[in-house]
């Protein structure tokens, strides 16, 4: 009877278990596509939450009310500088097919002599420019026929633009319900946890708020100021189109390290075309106060509010890029951050065990080089101590 009820019984938990499975997979699949859009708007929401509070309990708005107002906000925030931005770029690529169409339709197409003394690539652009202005008809030909038959990528961006603005509008609308059911949310999430990890549950989620908070501000303040720093050297070194460098600047600033990759290629564009003082005083610029903004408030904010190792934080954050793109900026140091607490815990725990076997080790230790020291402080020793004197 026993054992036919526990076959019963081991067949119902199969069951149940692999349903719960299956269950999961479903589930997955049909929220595949918004899982990135709400990582970001659970980054934002977080991030912001105490705007929303002020809102809320001070201004004394409705919750429907105050979370609409942060959602405005927000969009306008991360909407304005991008469309300003897009239609500098569209400006600046419109203007520069132009110049290029003319120069070609003229016979000279150019570059700066730095590209022509190249060592290794030098010779083939000194050709492929005196063939192009040789036969400026058949260059535009060429270029139409290449141009055609790789329409096909055009449709590509153009499917990725869609894809990426129908995760921003998911994203944005999924922070109106992050922002006026995030609290309820959390303790739900959170008595989950505890009901399967227990109350440990309380100090992983506090060390995962702490990290993203730390590693939203520390990256993104840090790309500002990058950014601005920047801008300032753009304009006063006369590179073209200060604002729009700025934004690029801004964006790439948010890698690790990905700065000097903007401001040095302006300082080289700026060397090509003969401006070597303007060239030298943006990479003195760059080096000297641009890449000290990285070494001094990346640290600071990240890993004095964390007090984690900003190696850590640095391997998270290019990690967390290389596996799950953008958004993993922020997941990569979260993800080992919970590791960390747990490694912390875990030796917590387990100190005085570690202490004691330390102990026990050193003492064998101390007793193969002192044997007679190492006598004399056991039990017999001491008796026989006793009995000399």
């Amino acid at each position: 009877m026993i054992e036919n009820w526990t076959k019963e019984f081991v067949i119902q938990r199969l069951l149940a278990i692999t349903l719960l499975v299956v269950l999961f997979i479903l589930c997955f699949q049909v929220v595949r596509f918004f899982i990135v859009p709400a990582i970001w708007a659970a980054i934002l929401a977080y991030v912001t939450f105490p705007i929303y509070t002020f809102f809320y309990q001070k201004v004394h708005l409705s919750q429907d009310f105050s979370a609409g107002i942060m959602t405005v906000i927000v969009s306008l925030s991360i909407g304005v500088p991008l469309v300003i931005g897009l239609f500098i770029l569209q400006q600046e690529a419109l203007s520069l097919y132009s110049n290029l169409i003319y120069r070609v339709k003229v016979g000279y197409l150019d570059v700066p002599e730095y590209f022509k003394n190249l060592p290794v690539v030098g010779q083939q652009i000194k050709d492929v420019l005196w063939s192009i202005n040789k036969d400026p008809e058949g260059a535009l030909e060429a270029f139409r026929a290449w141009v055609q038959s790789h329409l096909y990528y055009g449709k590509v961006a153009f499917d990725v633009a869609f894809s990426g603005l129908a995760k921003a509008g998911m994203a944005l609308m999924t922070l109106f319900f992050f922002y006026r059911d995030g609290t309820s949310l959390i303790r739900q999430v959170r008595q989950a946890l505890r009901n399967i990890i227990g109350n440990r549950i309380d100090g992983y989620i506090d060390s995962v708020g702490t990290t993203t908070r730390a590693v939203v501000y520390g990256i993104g303040l840090t790309a500002l100021a990058q950014a601005l720093l920047a801008g300032i050297g753009y304009y006063f070194s006369g590179a073209p189109n200060p604002i729009l460098l700025t934004l690029v600047t801004f964006v790439v600033a948010l890698i690790p390290f990905g700065t000097p990759f903007a401001w040095a290629g302006v300082s080289i564009w700026l060397l090509s075309q003969g401006q070597t003082t303007e060239g030298l005083g943006l990479a003195l610029w760059g080096i000297l106060v641009i890449s000290w903004v990285d070494n001094l408030i990346r640290p600071i904010v990240i890993s004095g509010a964390t007090k984690i190792p900003f190696i850590i934080i640095f391997i998270g954050v290019l990690g967390g890029l290389t596996a799950f793109g953008f958004v993993g900026l922020f997941i990569g140091p979260v993800v080992l951050a919970i590791a960390l607490a747990v490694w912390r815990e875990w030796i917590s725990q387990h100190k005085s065990d570690l202490f004691a076997a330390q102990t026990e080790a050193d003492a064998h230790a101390s007793a193969a080089l002192f044997p007679a020291a190492s006598y004399a402080t056991t039990e017999e020793g001491r008796e026989d101590n006793a009995d000399k004197k």
